[in-house]
């Protein structure tokens, strides 16, 4: 696959002024954000690559294709972008939860902020140990270190297997605009394989942006900012709805639900489900999301299920994720035989 990198701006856009203010038009939110917003430069060559992966699933392996969104969006202050604003995710849970629908026997599509955690490399590049700390010198040659060779060999080989098996597809973004026309594209292109498609989307999404027509093309001087920086945000549209009706309608769709007060997660949750008609939400509190999550499903008996790590597994160093991704597949099966 190509490298792309989305962190840069883009020169075309970061010179043209010509971009309206929004309109007092007759059209849904959705609607106005794409006329009002261009699309990345490189989107065509993500649509080519994505489109030959999702043709070789369906053609030749047969497996069920995820599409996990992970890590956080930035929302650009500036056309040539010194400023922006971003949000704590490193995209541990996307991440994890990517290597764990591979060994399940999944194909996935891995939506991802650039430099944010990727599937099996993000054992050695977010630790506390250097990555130098995993190799050696033997006889002016490096080599891995013993104490991590073991360790290190099982994560190899899943990796191989994911990259010979053409398993894996990883597709950057940084920015929320850049977000919302991958995830667009990748979405549509989905609906070639139907009900075999399932959306995990834990990306961290912006809920406010600057529009473009308002962004200054160069960096704010903060000599002329009077000793201080106002930022009128508009509220970035909810996608969800759109991508359950339009986008991608046979597929499974999960998306997250963060809050830090447990009192209002279950009720968030629900509401989200009302909302937006799609099949699961999976709700985790901040202070304890790496071992707890809840799935909220709408009109179930069992319409709460809790998900924990146990005392011996929390000492064992398990990770949630193995837990999550069993139950999130039983509920796509599920969704694919109509038992839903």
């Amino acid at each position: 696959m190509k490298n792309f990198h989305t962190a840069n701006p883009e020169m075309e856009t970061a010179i043209d002024r010509s971009i309206p203010d929004f309109p007092a038009a007759q059209l849904s939110d959705e609607d106005k954000y794409f006329k009002h917003h261009k699309p990345p430069s490189y989107l065509p060559e993500i649509e080519s690559e994505v489109k030959d992966f999702i043709e070789y699933h369906k053609s030749t392996s047969h497996k069920n294709i995820v599409l996990v969104t992970s890590g956080g969006t930035t929302v650009p202050l500036e056309n040539n972008t010194v400023r922006f604003i971003d949000n704590f995710s490193a995209g541990t849970r996307g991440a994890t939860s990517a290597e764990y629908f591979l060994e399940n026997g999944y194909a996935v599509i891995f939506l991802h902020r650039e430099f944010s955690l990727l599937p099996y490399s993000r054992h050695y590049s977010h630790t506390t140990n250097c990555f130098l700390d995993y190799m050696t010198e033997v006889n002016d040659k490096v080599e891995i270190n013993p104490t991590f060779a073991d360790e290190m060999l099982i994560v190899l080989r899943k990796y191989k297997q994911a990259k010979e098996s053409n398993s894996l597809l990883l597709i950057p973004f940084t920015t929320v605009n850049q977000y919302l026309y991958t995830l667009r594209v990748i979405s549509e292109l989905l609906q070639l394989v139907g009900k075999k498609a399932l959306f995990y989307l834990a990306a961290a999404v912006s809920d406010f942006f600057l529009p473009q027509s308002r962004m200054p093309t160069h960096k704010i001087q903060s000599q002329e900012s009077g000793g201080k920086l106002e930022v009128n945000l508009d509220q970035v549209p909810k996608f969800l709805s759109r991508l359950v009706d339009n986008w991608a309608p046979s597929a499974l769709i999960v998306s997250f639900k963060l809050e830090t007060d447990r009192s209002i997660l279950i009720k968030k949750a629900k509401t989200a489900l009302e909302r937006y008609q799609h099949q699961l939400v999976i709700g985790n509190l901040l202070q304890t999301r790496k071992k707890e999550v809840v799935f909220v499903r709408p009109q179930k008996d069992d319409d709460e299920q809790w998900i924990r790590l146990n005392d011996d597994q929390i000492s064992s160093n398990v990770e949630i994720e193995s837990l999550i991704i069993p139950q999130v597949i039983k509920v796509h099966e599920d969704w694919i035989n109509g038992d839903n």
